[in-house]
Formats: structure tokens, C-alpha cells, sequence
């Protein structure tokens, strides 16, 4: 195993899961299903042996299964968990997430995403287990007709006239919806965006949005970009704003809202002209996206910010979510940051975390080894991080970007990445891949504006 060189009790996902599972097969074991359901009964299971009921394992037991549970439920997202072939784990996970149980934050924001109360369900025989519900339905690559695209960001909106495949039209325009609380200032910029977009086309037949945060059905469940709209606010008037500002530009005009992403992960599947692509950012915090084989956005979370990455119990803890070694505190500004003092970089606290983050990349600059170090942990993390993603995922592109990856330090942090792959997991034969800019800014909108399917 490589260690991680300013990081020696890092203890990677993908380790942890391998050792367990070589333990139980030397011991009484049973198989066991974990179910996570979603909405419209889409469930996603994972099975795995594990050591039997009162054999003195119950706490290794509950250590690794919960670690899935919580995998599972922010990879697919669900609102429903069962557990079958074990009652001791059962009780475990269904106290876990109960309120005031050690993941009652998961099961509050799945229950509010969802709009359905979170529930934790025993079946005695893996045979009786829910079995594996997928979404059908494509998403993404229509570029027939006269598009809009739109892409929400938290600095910045974006937006492109797309004819046939083709961006004949595209605008920045700064915003500043995260200090907002009038849910109008974000109406009316977005509706000023695709009206400018729509008069640079003959017609409108579909309108594609890429944007942070999650979405079901078209609806916004949760996005920073509303950050200071109250709840009641949030109701009555975000949660349907696309759609709203949609029939503005027309009636009956198709519109399809995904996470930007999933967006972004279409984008470099079109620009591969491949499939089964996952993409993840590493800015002020990691986002994901995935493609899948068929070339579709499946309708997953993919919030790999709250998947745990490091199974040590003593990991740094995420102040948000309250648990610990999830990539939020790996894959971002944050984890630069993290790993300075044992660097022997000293940081100045009054800096905001992106300042901090050019601090570190000065000191790549200039050829500072201290520099240099942490960007070899981050690869480390990262490539042992991909070997568990690949459980859940069937990964054969990974697009990286963000603003962690740029320059020297995203160079090293790369070749640390590859090198775990290369001498740990030569079976997993995954392709890293960096769009250019143009693929980003081009590709981004054209990707978003074929979110839709239309007749035109």
C-alpha cells in the first residue's frame, strides 16, 4: 500500500473494504443486501458477505455497512434503506439514522430532497430483498432543432443559442444569487438570460439547465445558489423556478434541469465520443457527475462530497455534514489547506479559502517542496478514492478539473493518482482525462442545451 506522505494514518476506503472482506471469508459469515430506494421506486442494492450475527463482530460489522449505507445513499441517493439477512445490523443502521442518531444529518436532507420521511427497513432473507430498479429514460445528446442552454453558476450565469449542435450565441453575465434573499433577483436574471439566447434564434424547441445542487423531476430540492432564501420563499417560489421561467419562453416548450455536474460529465462523454464517463471538480468543494453506457445521465446524486474516502475513525470531520473522511475535506480547497501544517506551511488565518489555496499554488511556483507534498497526498488519496468509486460506478473515463488541479500541483497531484492505479489496481484500466478550456466552455453549454428530447 502507498502511504500518503503528509498523512500516515490515512486508511483508504477501498484498503478498509478489502481487509474486511478477507476476514470474513475466513470466518461464519452470511451474505447481506443493503436497498436504497428513491423516488418513483428507483433502488440501487449492493451485497456483501458479512461476519455472522453474535460471533464478537458486531462492531466491525456496523463499521463497514454503515460506511456503505452512507456511500450508497449520497452515489445514488434514496429516502429508503433496507437491510436484509441481518437483524444486529439492521438495529445499528436504523439507530444511526435516527434523530439524533449519527446521521441524522444524511437522513434529514434525504428526507427534504425526497419529500418523504426517512425510513430504515429489515428483511430476514437476502432472497426477499428489493431488487435493482434503474430510470430508463435517456437524458442528454439531442441536438436537433433550436436550443437554449443554460448554465447557473454561483459567480457567473452562462447561457448559448445552440441550432442544430451548433453555439451561434453565448453570454457571461456576473451574478451574486448566493447573497441574495429575494428570490426574484434570481427569476429575473435567468429569465433575462434565456430571453437574450431566444431572440438569437428563429424559435425556441427546447431549453436544457445545467446547475449545482440537486434536482428531481425538474424541481430544485436543494442548491447553494439560494443560499439566503427562506424556507417559506423556497417553497412558493424556487422549487419550480425553471419550469416557470420555461413557460415564459413558451408553452409546452421541453425543459430538462440537471446537476451541472452531471452536465459537465455529458459534456466530455460528447466530446470523447464515449460513455461510461464519471467527472469531478475540485474547487471549493467536489462535485460529480456521471454518464453511463448507454451515454445517459442516470439520475443519481452523485454527491461525492459527503462519500466517505478514509475509514479512519480519527480523520478530519466535515463541519457541515458532522462526519468524518468524506471527500469535501479531501478533493477541494479544503484539503490543500488541511494538509498545510504538516507541510510546515503556515497559512494566514484572515484569508478566505480560496486565497489560501493561491498561496500554496505561489509556493508550487516557486518549486517549495512543502508545496510539492501536499499535492502528492491529495494523489494518493485520489487514486485509492477512484478503486472505491469503481465499486459503484463502471468508470472508464474520469474527466478531472478544478481549480485545485490547475497548474504544477494538479501535474503532481495527477501522476500520483496514476501511479496508484498503474501498481495497486492495473485491473480497473480507467483513462484520466482533462478537457481543455474551449471543451469546457463550448462543450458545457452545447451539452445542456441536448439535455431535452424534442420533435423539431
Amino acid at each position: 500500500m502507498f502511504k500518503a506522505p503528509l498523512d500516515p494514518d490515512f486508511r483508504p476506503a477501498a484498503v478498509a473494504l478489502a481487509e474486511y472482506k478477507e476476514a470474513v471469508a475466513k470466518a461464519e459469515n452470511n451474505p447481506l443486501v443493503i436497498a436504497v430506494e428513491r423516488q418513483k421506486g428507483y433502488t440501487s442494492t449492493f451485497q456483501i458477505d458479512v461476519f455472522k450475527d453474535g460471533t464478537g463482530h458486531d462492531e466491525e460489522n456496523f463499521d463497514i455497512i454503515e460506511r456503505l449505507v452512507k456511500t450508497l445513499l449520497w452515489v445514488y441517493g434514496g429516502y429508503k434503506v433496507t437491510i436484509a439477512g441481518s437483524k444486529k445490523i439492521y438495529e445499528g443502521i436504523k439507530d444511526a439514522y435516527r434523530k439524533g442518531g449519527l446521521r441524522e444529518f444524511d437522513a434529514d436532507f434525504m428526507a427534504k430532497i425526497y419529500e418523504a420521511d426517512f425510513e430504515v427497513l429489515y428483511v430476514e432473507n437476502v432472497a426477499d430483498a428489493p431488487k435493482e430498479v434503474k430510470a430508463a429514460s435517456p437524458v442528454g445528446r439531442h441536438l436537433n432543432g433550436c436550443r437554449i442552454g443554460f448554465d447557473a453558476g454561483g459567480s457567473d450565469r452562462k447561457v448559448s443559442a445552440v441550432i442544430d449542435g451548433e453555439s451561434v450565441y453565448s453570454e457571461e453575465v456576473v451574478w451574486f444569487p448566493k447573497l441574495q434573499s429575494d428570490p426574484d433577483y434570481h427569476y429575473q436574471g435567468i429569465l433575462e438570460a434565456m430571453k437574450t439566447a431566444a431572440s438569437k434564434m428563429p424559435r425556441v424547441d427546447a431549453i436544457g439547465v445545467s446547475s449545482a445542487g440537486v434536482y428531481i423531476d425538474n424541481k430544485i430540492m436543494a442548491a447553494s445558489l439560494f443560499l439566503k432564501v427562506n424556507e417559506e420563499d423556497f417553497n412558493k417560489k424556487v422549487k419550480n423556478m425553471y419550469i416557470d421561467v420555461a413557460k415564459e419562453i413558451g408553452e409546452n416548450i421541453p425543459v430538462e434541469v440537471a446537476n451541472d455536474g452531471d452536465v459537465t460529465a455529458l459534456a466530455g462523454a460528447m466530446d470523447l465520443n464515449d460513455t461510461n464517463v464519471l467527472g469531478i471538480a475540485m474547487g471549493t468543494s467536489e462535485a460529480a457527475g456521471y454518464v453511463d453506457g448507454n451515454g445517459n445521465i442516470t439520475g443519481w446524486l452523485n454527491e461525492l462530497a459527503f462519500v466517505p474516502i478514509d475509514f479512519n475513525k480519527d480523520a478530519i470531520v466535515d463541519p457541515w455534514a458532522g462526519d468524518y473522511g468524506t471527500g469535501a475535506m479531501y478533493f477541494c480547497q479544503e484539503g490543500v489547506i488541511k494538509l498545510s501544517p504538516a507541510a510546515g506551511i503556515e497559512l494566514d488565518p484572515t484569508l478566505s479559502p480560496a486565497e489560501k489555496l493561491k498561496v500554496v499554488q505561489g509556493l508550487m511556483l516557486e518549486g517549495d517542496e512543502r508545496a510539492a507534498k501536499i499535492y502528492e497526498t491529495i494523489g494518493v488519496y485520489f487514486g485509492y478514492s477512484i478503486a472505491y468509486y469503481s465499486m459503484f460506478y463502471d468508470i472508464k473515463h474520469l474527466i478531472i478539473m478544478g481549480r485545485v488541479t490547475s497548474g504544477d500541483g494538479g501535474v503532481i497531484l495527477l501522476e500520483n493518482a496514476k501511479k496508484v492505479l498503474k501498481e495497486v489496481y492495473p485491473e480497473l484500466n480507467i483513462n484520466l482525462y482533462i478537457p481543455d478550456e474551449k471543451s469546457r466552455r463550448v462543450g458545457q453549454s452545447v451539452a445542456a442545451a441536448s439535455l431535452p428530447k424534442c420533435d423539431a
